[in-house]
């Protein structure tokens, strides 16, 4: 454990030391106190990402967990939130840049003006992962009835984009005349998102026996083998996308939320980019430990917090959300499925 969370305690001792020496005590706090925020925003991230990186080959597990990290904390917590400003108020990104820099509150105030797209195609994308697993039938129910409804539903085509859609029309509709078409069309976006990423690695992913992998890697003399390598790599490769933009939709209640704390954009990243390494540390220590296998609900409890995300994400657009109901009922949820998944286990051992 100690060996997975070393780097980002180290960047975080660091970090913060730079901060305290540079700005003083209260800006070294304050990159706490963010890090903090985005690791309880976005706990469920980790379990949902391990679920999916065990699904890739080993060169994109390194490739996520190496230029994802670069991605994640630079691109999503630094460049996204500016991009999404540039793209919703029409602006050249270096004027966005220049207004987050040298006017934050202005700038704060246009990023919160981008939260009907972004809580309309976050809401969106993240709603269908949730239905997506709960539509599934499963051999384990953490809790059975209302699983084993939802599996049943689950028969029926394209229920999910049925629900997901409904959702973006509805909020539409209560939502302000001026904001409606932008509701409308980032719930389309971030199904259209959704539905193309996933199903291209769905369409790629390959079940290679092992054998035949380790020995086209050695060899290369099996064409068989060595296509179901290349299809294995290009369903990586979409996995790799579809990891980058579900951290992509867990960071925005983060981006948002955080100049409610600082309105310095560089403050705002370093926090947001430390706790983001924590949640890929922890996702890495699911992988090796096979804690998703140990725990068996783990993953359950992770999508009944996407669902709750996604639907407070949508919510906020008609009425305002506190930041700490959305981190703290994820937090539960997973620590309610860790705790009852340890009590099956004991259960088990006993029978």
């Amino acid at each position: 454990m100690l060996k997975v969370f070393y780097p980002a305690f180290a960047i975080t001792v660091i970090v913060v030391a730079g901060a305290y020496y540079w700005q003083g005590p209260a800006v070294a706090g304050v990159v706490l106190v963010l890090a903090v925020l985005e690791v309880s925003l976005s706990f469920d991230n980790a379990v949902v990402n391990a679920k999916i990186l065990q699904r890739m080959n080993a060169f994109w597990q390194k490739i996520f967990l190496t230029v994802g990290i670069l991605i994640a904390v630079v691109g999503m917590r630094f460049v996204f939130p500016i991009a999404i400003v540039s793209v919703t108020s029409k602006l050249n990104p270096s004027k966005v840049l220049d207004m987050a820099l040298h006017a934050p509150d202005e700038y704060a105030l246009a990023l919160k003006a981008a939260h009907p797209a972004i809580a309309s195609f976050g809401g969106v994308f993240l709603l269908m992962i949730a239905l997506d697993f709960f539509f599934e039938e499963r051999d384990s129910h953490w809790l059975g009835g209302v699983e084993r409804f939802f599996a049943k539903l689950g028969g029926v085509e394209a229920l999910s984009i049925a629900i997901a859609l409904t959702s973006v029309v509805v909020c539409s509709s209560l939502v302000e005349n001026d904001i409606a078409p932008t509701v409308l069309l980032a719930g389309a976006l971030g199904l259209i998102t959704y539905l193309a990423v996933n199903g291209l690695a769905g369409f790629f992913e390959v079940e290679a026996d092992p054998d035949d992998e380790e020995t086209a890697g050695i060899s290369g003399s099996s064409s068989a083998a060595g296509g179901a390598l290349a299809t294995t790599a290009k369903a990586s490769f979409f996995l790799f996308l579809y990891l980058e933009v579900v951290d992509a939709s867990f960071s925005f209640d983060g981006a948002i939320s955080a100049f409610a704390i600082s309105n310095q954009i560089f403050v705002i990243a370093t926090g947001l980019g430390i706790g983001a390494l924590y949640i890929r540390s922890m996702t890495v220590f699911l992988v090796r430990q096979g804690t998703l296998s140990e725990y068996r609900f783990l993953e359950h409890g992770a999508h009944y917090a996407i669902i709750t995300l996604a639907v407070l994400m949508l919510t906020s657009l008609v009425t305002e959300i506190p930041e700490i109901v959305t981190g703290l009922t994820g937090v539960t949820l997973i620590l309610a499925s860790y705790i009852s998944s340890i009590s099956a286990n004991r259960k088990e051992q006993l029978v």
